[in-house]
C-alpha cells in the first residue's frame, strides 16, 4: 500500500475533571503511525486544538519496559518535533485524507464526545466512504456524529473500545465523564470485545474500531489491509 493519506486526530486535554493529568495515551498513536509510515502512507498529526499534543506520563514505561514504537518514537526527532507542534484537525481539508485514526487515551473522554467540527469530520468521512478508525478511548468521538437520518452513528454498527471492566481495572471508572463501551452500547452500537487487556479489533463497513492500547497495531494493519483492498478495486 502506497500513497494513501491518512490523518491522526489526538487530544488537547491535559487534564481530567478532577485535575488529574491526562492526555494521549502514547502507544496508540506510535504503533499505528509507523505501520501506516512504514506501508509507505502519508500521515497527517494533528489535534483538536492544535500545538502540543499532551501525553500521559503513565504512557511512558521505564524504558526497558517500553513498547517497540514507543522507543522508537522517543529516538524520532521528527516525529517528536510533529507532536510538539500539530495543526487543529479543523484547519485541514478532509478531501486532501483517505482514512482518520483517532488514539486514545483518557484525554479524549473530554474532547472528543461533545465535539460538533469532529463529529461533522466523521460524518463527511463516512459519507464519502473513507476509512474511520479508532482504538480504545478514541471511539469516544463516535458518541457525537449522526447518519443523514438522525440516527447515531454508532446504531447497529459493530464496534469495540475500552470496556467498562477495563476502565474499572485501571481505577478511573469515577474519573471520567462515562463509560464508554456503556454510552456506545445506549447509542444502539452492537458492542464487541474480548477478555480484559486482550488485543481485540472489529470491522464493519468502513468503521474500524479495536479495544485497548494493545489493539493498536491490529487495528492499524486493518486500516492498510482495508485501504489495499480499496486501491486494488479502483
Amino acid at each position: 500500500m502506497t500513497h494513501s493519506n491518512i490523518l491522526i486526530i489526538a487530544t488537547s486535554a491535559r487534564r481530567m475533571s478532577d485535575g488529574e493529568p491526562t492526555g494521549l495515551w502514547l502507544e496508540e498513536l506510535t504503533t499505528p503511525y509507523y505501520a501506516f509510515r512504514d506501508a509507505g502512507a502519508n500521515v497527517t498529526l494533528a489535534s483538536i486544538s492544535g500545538g502540543e499534543i499532551p501525553v500521559d506520563a503513565r504512557s511512558l514505561a521505564e524504558e526497558d519496559d517500553r513498547e517497540a514504537s514507543v522507543q522508537r518514537y522517543m529516538d524520532d526527532t521528527a516525529a517528536r518535533s510533529a507532536v510538539a507542534g500539530t495543526p487543529r484537525f479543523d484547519s485541514l481539508d478532509p478531501s486532501d485524507f483517505d482514512a482518520v485514526f483517532l488514539p486514545g487515551g483518557h484525554g479524549t473522554m473530554f474532547d472528543f464526545p461533545d465535539n460538533p467540527d469532529l463529529a461533522r469530520l466523521i460524518e463527511t468521512f463516512d459519507r464519502d466512504g473513507k476509512l474511520i478508525a479508532a482504538v480504545c478511548h478514541g471511539p469516544g468521538a463516535l458518541a457525537g456524529p449522526t447518519r443523514p437520518d438522525g440516527a447515531p452513528f454508532v446504531a447497529g454498527r459493530k464496534v469495540a473500545a475500552f470496556t467498562d471492566s477495563e476502565e474499572r481495572a485501571v481505577g478511573l471508572d469515577k474519573a471520567v465523564p462515562f463509560l464508554l463501551a456503556s454510552r456506545l452500547k445506549a447509542l444502539g452500537a452492537d458492542h464487541h470485545s474480548a477478555p480484559d487487556f486482550q488485543p481485540f479489533a472489529v470491522r464493519d463497513g468502513n468503521l474500524i474500531t479495536g479495544q485497548n492500547p494493545q489493539s493498536a497495531e491490529k487495528v492499524a494493519q486493518m486500516v492498510l489491509d482495508a485501504l489495499d483492498r480499496k486501491r486494488q478495486a479502483a
